[in-house]
């Protein structure tokens, strides 16, 4: 064990070591240049801010040395001299070699001082270290919790669809990697939710996701991305099929799929779509899991979503006026009677081969195939709602001339 050193000898060794703090600093900030290569390559002004930081921790140990128990100050103090761009520009793992720099440089300098300075600049080493990582962690906590708000608030944008200017530079300010279309996945929150597994899934898919958990409800936001290691099958998987692979980050209940939009600026109407499928997927009794929104459009316009009937004319009703008359004739008569080709024919005088004509006519012009019971439903729906805003229309009444 190293003897301490009486009072004189160590007021001795502070006045030495006061006189060539000055050649310690410059010697560190050369060994600095010669042994840590991105150090060389950082703009003048942040090497400037490192050789202040190595000149405040060589005065810190100074004054340290004086008076031990000041250390938990006088080591987070080091720190306070470095600026903020420093601190995001320098990793742990750089400052922790700008530290084993400092001491080796100083070791090699009061070498021939005695073991107890020797000792006390091991012990002020490792206090520094500590700090340097109490400092970074902090930083690092506080990063994730403004990130986490900052990804609530998109999402919550993206659900409301109040997006405004600021929300691609908050989705940049995220790190976003998703390129192209953009999909909205709705379902419950599982009692133990591990965010953490939910996002290394899905980066083993080759998609990035937002989440967002409001309650029992867990909303993600989701879009393609370029995943390391990820095989060619990976990264064209489907929407559909990626909110499957996804299913078991959720809770039990209802999973919908919104459509998907051609970027995440547009994922409210994708958002709004899942919403309203997540509220009514309860009325279809063998709805799977994940759903798609388009599968309940029926539900959905019958609660009374403007989005849903809005789908239902577009996509199915005016297409098929647009294409023929013959077409929504056949298929009005198709699903009146029963899904019956032989009643069909004879309500409308054809021979039951040309019923199954339109009716493949009618599937290659919407992509819904009237045979099934479920797209029955949809295709019914789609008329009775085109039907009645087309009746609407024609019946209002001419506006009155202003005398």
């Amino acid at each position: 064990m190293p003897t301490r050193p009486t009072p004189q000898e160590k007021a001795e060794t502070l006045a030495w070591l006061r006189r060539i703090s000055g050649d310690l600093a410059t010697a560190t900030i050369q060994r600095l240049e010669d042994t840590l290569p991105w150090y060389a390559e950082m703009p003048p002004a942040r090497r400037s801010a490192v050789g202040l930081v190595a000149q405040a921790g060589i005065s810190a140990f100074i004054q340290w040395y004086d008076d031990p128990t000041a250390q938990p100050w006088i080591a987070a103090d080091i720190f306070a001299a470095a600026p903020r761009e420093l601190l995001r520009s320098v990793s742990l793992t750089q400052t922790l070699q700008l530290i084993r720099v400092t001491v080796e440089v100083t070791e090699e300098r009061v070498a021939g001082r005695g073991e107890d300075l020797r000792e006390s600049t091991l012990l002020y080493s490792r206090e520094v270290a500590f700090a340097a990582a109490d400092v970074y962690a902090r930083a690092a906590e506080a990063r994730g919790l403004w990130d986490a708000r900052l990804e609530a608030l998109v999402v919550d944008s993206i659900l409301t669809g109040e997006s405004d200017e600021e929300l691609p530079s908050r989705i940049a300010a995220l790190g976003w990697h998703g390129h192209g279309e953009v999909a909205v996945l709705v379902g419950t929150t599982p009692p133990q939710f591990d965010v953490d597994h939910l996002r290394r899934l899905a980066r083993k898919l080759g998609v990035d996701v937002l989440i967002g958990v409001q309650g029992v409800r867990l909303v993600l936001v989701i879009g393609r991305a370029d995943a390391p290691g990820a095989s060619e099958r990976e990264e064209k998987l489907s929407f559909p099929e990626i909110a499957k692979r996804l299913e078991p980050g959720f809770g039990s209940g209802h999973l919908v799929l919104g459509p998907p939009v051609p970027a995440l600026v547009d994922a409210g109407q994708s958002a709004r779509a899942a919403l309203a499928g997540f509220a009514v997927a309860k009325a279809w009794r063998h709805a799977p899991r994940p759903v798609e929104a388009d599968d309940l459009l029926p539900e959905r316009a019958l609660a009374g979503d403007p989005l849903a009937k809005a789908t239902l004319v577009e996509r199915i009703y005016r297409p098929l006026q647009a294409h023929s008359t013959d077409l929504v004739a056949t298929l009005w008569s198709y699903l009146d009677n029963g899904r019956s080709l032989e009643a069909t024919a004879r309500e409308l005088f054809v021979h039951p081969n040309t019923v199954r004509y339109r009716l493949k006519r009618v599937s290659d012009v919407i992509g819904w195939d009237a045979t099934g019971p479920r797209e029955a439903l949809i295709l019914q729906t789609a008329l009775i709602i085109g039907s009645i805003g087309t009746d609407v229309t024609r019946r209002r009444p001419p506006s009155p001339r202003r005398a």
